[in-house]
């Protein structure tokens, strides 16, 4: 089947009397159609592709966030509030009262946003600087949708140990640690073990974030259709750190009847059970028919 490509700007960039360059611009279906386009330009006589832009890419040019100062910086006099001599003051006062930090710097209202690129997207293990581009647009969903200041933490270790304790020295500067994509199972720990000793909250969006969507979706569709929670047979395909939060949830939501297939095709119903920490579930589960 023919896809149809829309051209939507042709413009002279430059004229010369042996050659002319235009840019065109139009809109494809996807990557591959993209890729198929250009193929078929450079293989027009006489045409030569130079450069090829894409949208999605050309918006991560430079990143998608930045940091700016919240207070003015045009006089000597805001320079020396904001910082030395001024800032010393707000310094000493913290150090004899550090329950004020919270509140008169960014730590109440910042989120670290952590990963180690292992389990990026759905596209796997590609490492933390591919995994840059991801972390920088949950940094821009939490300030455009909730206002809070978040920063991209790329962490170039798979080791949880590394993981932990770098969590654990960063965490001075930050009201909260979102995990995310970091592979199973040790995302299980990894959570756990910063939940025991940090005095801020720890958050795996993989696990919590898709859980909370998943049991609001299924609520939702149930009050459409007149049905509860504890009536319904809930398939959930996957237990990974997604499939085991939703489990988890949906169980404590009042789910009665429910199945999980993992990717070792065992299938277990329950109507009692928890995960361990590992992310495994637990021996002997109770069957349901």
């Amino acid at each position: 089947m023919s896809v149809v490509l829309v051209v939507t700007a042709i413009d002279v960039a430059e004229s010369h009397r042996d050659r002319i360059t235009i840019d065109v611009t139009c809109s494809a279906v996807d990557g591959e159609h993209a890729d198929e386009v250009v193929e078929a330009l450079g293989a027009v006589d006489g045409v030569t592709v130079h450069k090829v832009s894409d949208r999605t890419f050309l918006l991560h040019l430079g990143g998608k966030i930045e940091v700016r100062s919240k207070v003015p910086l045009r006089t000597r006099d805001d320079l020396s509030m904001a910082y030395t001599p001024g800032v010393a003051r707000v310094s000493l006062a913290l150090a004899a009262n550090p329950d004020d930090v919270r509140r008169l710097t960014i730590k109440g209202n910042s989120v670290a946003v952590v990963t180690d690129g292992s389990a990026v997207l759905g596209l796997g293990d590609l490492g933390p600087g591919a995994a840059l581009p991801v972390m920088e647009g949950k940094a821009a969903l939490f300030k455009r949708f909730a206002d809070i200041d978040a920063w991209p933490i790329c962490l170039d270790t798979t080791d949880a140990d590394e993981i932990v304790r770098a969590c654990q020295l960063i965490a001075p500067g930050f009201g909260g640690i979102n995990l995310e994509d970091i592979s199973a199972p040790r995302c299980f720990e990894i959570e756990r073990r910063l939940r025991e000793i940090l005095d801020i909250p720890v958050f795996h969006d993989d696990q919590h974030g898709t859980a909370i969507v998943v049991l609001a979706a299924l609520t939702n569709a149930l009050r459409c259709v007149g049905k509860r929670l504890d009536s319904v047979r809930v398939v959930v395909a996957g237990a990974g750190a997604a499939g085991t939060a939703v489990v988890g949830l949906l169980l404590a939501a009042g789910v009665k009847h429910l199945l999980c297939w993992d990717r070792e095709a065992s299938s277990r119903r329950r109507t009692r059970c928890s995960p361990r920490r590992s992310g495994r579930w637990p021996s002997g589960p109770t069957r349901h028919a």
